[in-house]
């Protein structure tokens, strides 16, 4: 029994011809889709990118307890599980999140890994400012910098990080064919941006255009015209083109090499990206809208043998790590969440009625996979709002000295296993602002482009129930209840219910020929 999961970054399944795209360069994800099951109702948790590994490793929430962080000295982790009950585990990546403070501790649960540099603002290539140059002390100026520098060394293909990812992949695959128990995640940062492609990708999305080059929006409103967020598209779709070249890959090489009767294989990502639906681009700075949370997912389960079908059960990033425990016969801890999905593979077995996602200070959401409720913060201050961790770091730096004065040990969680953990009072990681944003309800069925949303506070009511019974079951501090003006034990009722907030923005979709090349119906 074998195992390989290919994993991208910001995958947004609107974009995908399994999906309903009928415009975008994308032949082997349709080819995919007839190798392998397609779910139509996978849901990503923790946002964003560290998060989600967490809690795809751990098979937990992490976004009521912390933000943006390492795995915990107290966490399960499944690819450490699977090592130790004899299962080889090997990662390929360019995921430069890895090897910064906030990611330092997942990477080495695995038996082995290599790591290619070069993507985004990879601190990687050195170049000393030029005479009467400075050194932006704004950080997103500084990536940009050292983004367009690493450029410099990838003007061929092959030179780039992903197709090296892909390369390393095959070669692991092809050097093990023939010895058995062992998992390889392949996993590459794009179609994360910068938006970063070459000419043969490019070509198939080229159109007039004059405005100015951008292949990197910012984390906001969308501010340019109709021309520019095309444009943006189009950056967008070249590089996921690219993207399902190397899926192509490690589907000719199975074929190749005959690995299907007995290897897994899962296609995922971590969350999709917003561009310029909803008046918004990227993520973490407005509601978590379908289309960046509402995620791909492919699965080839040998023991099952279904492929070309869909799946309709709500699954979650944290069925994952229990799914690849289950289907090499090791058992998941009671602390985790996430559900085995190899029934659900065989007969759309369901392992859920409701999921939770959100970030950190954000949005607190549910889904029952037709209705998705957006829960925003009891008031403008959006407190309290604790991190609850043993490994004080943030994104790329630590915690500083001012948030440590203001740390306490308390008593552990359940799921800490009786360690105790530093409680920091903390800020959202995302810019936006919840309690602005408001309080959302959107029925998917009637309304998939989640344009109008509801006003039922019976629905909501039932949401809201449905969102305590899985907070509870995460062990949520009390800090989570009091900001989002919920009854900590016991049912909600309609004293709780608070719908009402004013509609998503306006779009600035293009017209005519463009909406329609953009995918817009």
């Amino acid at each position: 029994m074998k195992a390989i999961m290919v994993m991208f970054d910001s995958l947004n399944r609107r974009f995908l011809p399994p999906y309903g795209c009928d415009w975008i360069h994308a032949p082997n994800f349709q080819r995919l889709s007839e190798k392998a099951v397609t779910f139509d109702n996978c849901y990503a948790g923790s946002m964003p990118c560290m998060p989600a590994r967490r809690e795809l490793q751990t098979g937990r929430y992490n976004f009521l307890h912390r933000s943006w962080g390492p795995l915990e000295p107290f966490d399960d982790s499944v690819p450490e599980m699977l090592r130790k009950a004899g299962v080889y585990t090997h990662m390929i990546t360019d995921h430069q999140h890895y090897w910064e403070d906030g990611g330092s501790t997942y990477h080495n649960r695995f038996d082995t890994y290599e790591f290619f540099r070069g993507q985004e603002g990879d601190r990687w290539k050195g170049r000393v400012p030029a005479p009467g140059e400075t050194l932006a002390t704004d950080h997103h100026a500084a990536l940009h910098r050292q983004d367009r520098i690493n450029r410099q060394y990838l003007e061929n293909e092959a030179d780039h990080p992903q197709t090296r990812v892909f390369d390393a992949g095959i070669e692991f695959v092809r050097t093990n064919a023939d010895r058995d128990r062992w998992l390889v995640q392949i996993e590459t940062f794009d179609p994360h941006e910068p938006f970063f492609s070459y000419d043969r990708h490019k070509a198939h999305y080229a159109r007039p255009y004059d405005g100015p080059q951008l292949d990197w929006p910012t984390y906001g409103r969308v501010t340019e015209t109709a021309e520019t967020v095309q444009h943006v598209r189009d950056q967008y779709s070249a590089l996921l083109s690219m993207c399902d070249a190397s899926l192509g890959r490690v589907i000719d090489m199975m074929d190749e090499l005959d690995l299907w009767d007995d290897t897994m294989l899962i296609v995922c990502t971590d969350h999709g990206f917003l561009l310029g639906e909803h008046g918004w681009w990227a993520k973490m700075v407005q509601p978590w809208y379908d289309e960046n949370i509402h995620t791909p997912l492919f699965i080839w389960d040998p023991r099952a043998k279904a492929k070309g079908q869909r799946r309709k059960s709500l699954v979650q990033t944290i069925d994952f790590g229990p799914t690849l425990l289950d289907y090499f016969g090791v058992a998941p801890t009671e602390r985790m969440e996430g559900h085995a999905l190899g029934q659900t593979v065989a007969s759309d077995t369901p392992v859920r009625e409701a999921g939770l996602f959100g970030a950190f200070g954000m949005h607190v959401n549910v889904t029952d996979g037709r209705y998705v409720y957006m829960r925003a913060p009891r008031d403008a201050s959006n407190r309290p709002l604790d991190e609850h961790t043993l490994m004080p770091t943030h994104m790329r730096w630590q915690f500083t000295r001012e948030e440590l004065k203001r740390a306490e040990l308390i008593e552990g969680f359940p799921f800490t296993q009786d360690v105790p953990v530093l409680r920091i009072p903390g800020m959202p990681f995302g810019a936006g602002n919840a309690f602005e944003l408001g309080t959302l309800l959107f029925d998917l069925e009637t309304d998939p482009g989640q344009e109008h949303p509801l006003e039922d506070p019976q629905i909501e009511l039932r949401m809201i129930n449905l969102m305590l019974e899985l907070m509870r079951a995460n062990e949520a501090p009390e800090s989570q209840y009091q900001r989002m003006g919920l009854p900590a034990h016991g049912p909600a009722d309609l004293t709780h219910t608070r719908l009402g907030r004013a509609p998503p923005a306006e779009v600035p979709w293009p017209s005519g020929e463009g909406r329609q090349l953009a995918g817009q119906k």
